[in-house]
C-alpha cells in the first residue's frame, strides 16, 4: 500500500496564500466548496468566505459556467420555480453566475481574509474569463474528466490542475492523467451523488489512486451528509479535502442538502488538524511524558530493551 511517500510534494508551483505546497508532508489542504450555494448573491458569497476563513479553511471554490454552452439546448425553455420567480431554466442558470465585478470583489475579499480561492471551470470561455482574476489553481469537475479540450485549456494556464473523479472508471481516470501528465496535477477521489450514500463512498479508492499515481497528491471531494467519513479520508492519506459549504442546509439550491454548515465546518477543520497531528511518523518510541508513569508502574524491565532507551 502506497501512502504517498514521495519526498517532495508533486504540486510545487502553487501560489497559495498561507500554504505553498500541497502533497505528502504538508498540512491537509482544506477547501470550502461554495459552488453556486451563493444563489447569485455577493453578500452570501462573502458570508461563506468569512465562515470558511474563520473555520481555518485554506481555500474556497466557486463554479463558473457559460450557460448557453453548458445547458443542453432542449432544456433552455423548461420552466422552473426559483427564488426569483418562475422562469426558463437558461435564465435561472444566468441568475446564479457571477460576472467580472463579482469575481473582482471575490478576489479582493479573499486576499483580505488570507484565504485562497479558485473555480471549477465548466467550459473553455470560462477559463479565459477567470484567468483575468489569477486564481491559485483550477479544478475540473467530475463531469469534465473526459473533456480533453477543457482539461488542456486549464493545464495550459500553467496553474496547478485538480481533477475530480466521480462518475468515472479507473480507465477514464488513467486516460486523463496520461493526457495531462502528472506535473502540478492533483487527483480527487469522489462519488457524484448528492448527497452520497456512505456505502458508495468507497474511500479505499484513495489507496488505489496512491498506488497507481505515486508522488501525485491524492485528495477527497465529498458529497455525503456528516463529517466522520471525510475525517476517515484524511486518516487514509488524503492530502486535500473539499466539502460543499452553506449558511443553512434548508436554503434553496440543489447542493445545499449535501453541504456543511459553518458550525460543522469549524469542527471538521479542527478534527482534521488533530488527526494529522496524531498520526505521527510510525516509529515507536517512549516519550518523555511517559517516563513518570513508567517509573511508577513498570515492575519488570527487559534489560535488552531498556538499554536501547
Amino acid at each position: 500500500m502506497n501512502l504517498n511517500s514521495a519526498k517532495t510534494p508533486a504540486v510545487r508551483n502553487f501560489n497559495g496564500v498561507a500554504q505553498k505546497a500541497i502533497g505528502d508532508g504538508q498540512p491537509c489542504y482544506i477547501i470550502g466548496e461554495i459552488g453556486i450555494n451563493h444563489n447569485g448573491s455577493l453578500d452570501i458569497a462573502k458570508a461563506l468566505i468569512d465562515g470558511a476563513a474563520d473555520a481555518g479553511c485554506n481555500a474556497v471554490k466557486f463554479q463558473k459556467r457559460t450557460p448557453e454552452l453548458c445547458v443542453p439546448k432542449d432544456q433552455w425553455d423548461l420552466m422552473r420555480d426559483t427564488p426569483w420567480g418562475r422562469m426558463r431554466y437558461i435564465d435561472y442558470r444566468y441568475k446564479t453566475e457571477f460576472g467580472a465585478d463579482e469575481y473582482l470583489a471575490i478576489a479582493e475579499y479573499c486576499k483580505s481574509k488570507n484565504i485562497d480561492w479558485f473555480v471549477s471551470a465548466w467550459d473553455e470561455p470560462s477559463v479565459d474569463f477567470i484567468e483575468k482574476f489569477n486564481p491559485c489553481l483550477y479544478k475540473a469537475a467530475s463531469a469534465s474528466l473526459t473533456d480533453l479540450g477543457l482539461l488542456k485549456k486549464m493545464k495550459d494556464t500553467g496553474k496547478p490542475l485538480m481533477i475530480s473523479t466521480g462518475m468515472s472508471s479507473l480507465e477514464e481516470i488513467d486516460a486523463a492523467v496520461k493526457y495531462l501528465g502528472t506535473e502540478n496535477l492533483l487527483i480527487a477521489h469522489s462519488t457524484s451523488a448528492y448527497p452520497c450514500k456512505v456505502e458508495e463512498l468507497n474511500l479505499r479508492i484513495i489507496h488505489t489512486l496512491q498506488d497507481k499515481f505515486p508522488g501525485t497528491p491524492i485528495g477527497y471531494s465529498g458529497h455525503e451528509v456528516g463529517l466522520a467519513t471525510t475525517l476517515a479520508a484524511v486518516t487514509l492519506g488524503a492530502t486535500f479535502v473539499e466539502r460543499h459549504i452553506t449558511l443553512d442546509r434548508a436554503m434553496w439550491g440543489s447542493d445545499q442538502a449535501a453541504s456543511v454548515e459553518m458550525g460543522g465546518l469549524t469542527k471538521l477543520v479542527r478534527d482534521i488538524r488533530d488527526i494529522q497531528a496524531s498520526l505521527g511518523d510510525g516509529v515507536k518510541k517512549v516519550y518523555d511524558s511517559e517516563m513518570g508513569a513508567r517509573k511508577r508502574l513498570r515492575r519488570f524491565e527487559n534489560p535488552t530493551a531498556s538499554a536501547q532507551l
